[in-house]
This record gives structure tokens, sequence and C-alpha cells, in this order.
């Protein structure tokens, strides 16, 4: 299957599992929101360049609006992490690393240790932009941090779920053309 295919239906799935199943799930505390769809972005392959990917990420979570019916914040969001995810590839893994010998980030393809702190980093950032956004007065500091940490848990367990669930098989490419 090609990778624009495999990417495609990733798209339509992971905003049929957000709109269709995590968000109509009531909520787990007065202020947990799973939040699954992001991981979308965090698997896009190596090779798109920053600008392709900040692109892709506000489609992608300008579609998720359209949906849930809030203007541009999951748009907001998903530019941001999408805008960061090469810096912090770049500062996880070396020079002659996994970005030139697969095809996008994994476990297999980066290690258990950078692909946590990966994925750990920008759910942390995509959160706490995304609750900024909802949140936007300055009431209860407290607030804003149990529910920016809440909602990074519960979604890192999805996340963890996830990657468990289904296993992305990384072939190693070589240097043959």
């Amino acid at each position: 299957m090609s990778e624009l295919l495999k990417n495609t239906i990733r798209f339509i799935l992971f905003i049929l599992v957000q709109v269709f199943i995590l968000f109509k799930m009531p909520p787990l505390h007065r202020f947990v929101t799973p939040y699954l769809y992001y991981l979308y972005i965090l698997w896009l392959p190596f090779s798109l360049s920053r600008m392709s990917l900040t692109f892709v990420g506000f489609f992608f979570g300008l579609c998720l609006d359209y949906f849930t019916k809030t203007p541009g914040l999951h748009a907001a969001a998903c530019t941001l992490i999408a805008y960061v995810r090469p810096f912090v590839i770049s500062v996880l893994i070396s020079q002659e690393g996994a970005d030139k010998n697969y095809i996008s980030p994994s476990i297999v393809s980066m290690g258990w240790a950078p692909y946590a702190t990966y994925v750990i980093v920008l759910t942390l950032l995509h959160h706490t932009y995304l609750v900024l956004l909802e949140w936007l007065n300055f009431g209860s500091v407290m607030y804003f941090i149990g529910k920016v940490f809440a909602s990074t848990a519960v979604s890192l367990l999805l996340v963890l779920l996830t990657e468990m669930l289904f296993f992305r098989k990384q072939k190693f490419r070589t240097n043959t053309i």
C-alpha cells in the first residue's frame, strides 16, 4: 500500500474515532478530555517538509473543527505541533539516524526513549496550547494546569494503547535507488 493511501485512510479514521467515539464519551471528570487525533500528525513521514507538515496539520485540524463546531481551535493546535515536529525530531535523533533509514517516526525507527520523548513533548505542547485557547480567561491557574496534565495523561495512555494494538512495521531503507 502506498504511503499516500495509508495516510489518507489514517486521516479519515483518526477524525472518525475522535468525533464519533472520543468526543461522545462523557467527560471522565470535570476537565479530562481524551484526544487521540493528533497522533496522525506524529505518524506522518519524515520526508515531508516543514511547510507541507504545517499545511497538513492545519487542514487536519480544520476538518476536526468542522465536525466539532470549534472555529480554529484544533487547527491552531495541530498547526503548532506540525510546525515544531521537525525540530523535535532533529533534536532527538542523530543526523544519519532514523529519518534517513525509515519512512516515519515509530518505536522501531527511533527507539523507545527518543520516541517516548517525542510523543510526550508534542502531546504536552498540543494539550497546553489547546487548553489555553479553550480557557482564555485567566481564572484559576490550578484548573488550567490540572486540565492540561489530566488530558495529557489520558491521551498518552490512548497513544500507548494505539501503538500496541496497531504496531506499524517499519522497513529499513537501504542506500540503493
